[in-house]
């Protein structure tokens, strides 16, 4: 009996408690405590995100750096037709065709060939959009059939728009 007497005193003791603990922390650290690689890792993708982050906005800034100066060496005619182009699109929804005619035209805009198809050129317009409001406003004003208003979208001495896009416009027209 004199051996268990022994062993519950060993656990009394403070310097027993101590070994342990310390033993248990030793465990623990060597069990996955230390993520030094893990932090590094970490660390290095959030570098290579920056540097990323860098690199795209640098690109805009040469690229917008870039459209600027090939803006400043457009000729202030061609700018003027496409801002009118930019009007004649989205106030009366007109095609392209019908844009490049009326810049150019004598009794239009009388922008010069190059101006006008510079700014057709460079004009941001969904046409279908505009054939389907075309198409809307003659079906509400004028009560026509849907083929009366294909024969209209499309026609040289009419709106000038293209077959495919008087195809979506009657395609898309309420019905």
């Amino acid at each position: 009996m004199e051996k268990g007497k022994q062993k519950k005193a060993i656990y009394k003791k403070w310097w027993f408690w101590l070994i342990v603990v310390i033993a248990l922390g030793a465990i623990g650290s060597a069990m996955g405590g230390n993520d030094t690689a893990a932090d590094d890792k970490k660390n290095t993708e959030a570098v290579e995100t920056k540097d990323k982050a860098k690199d795209e906005a640098k690109k805009k800034e040469e690229k917008a750096a870039e459209e600027k100066k090939k803006e400043d060496s457009v000729p202030s005619e061609y700018k003027s037709a496409l801002k009118k182009a930019e009007q004649y699109s989205s106030m009366m929804k007109m095609s392209k065709a019908g844009i490049y005619d009326q810049l150019t035209s004598e009794a239009g805009e009388k922008f010069s060939a190059e101006a006008g198809k510079y700014a057709v050129d460079n004009l941001k317009a969904d046409y279908n959009a505009n054939a389907l409001a075309k198409a809307e406003d003659y079906q509400k004003s004028m009560a026509m059939a849907p083929e009366a208003i294909r024969d209209q979208l499309t026609s040289s001495a009419g709106e000038k728009f293209t077959a495919e896009e008087a195809d979506y416009a009657i395609k898309n027209l309420s019905k």
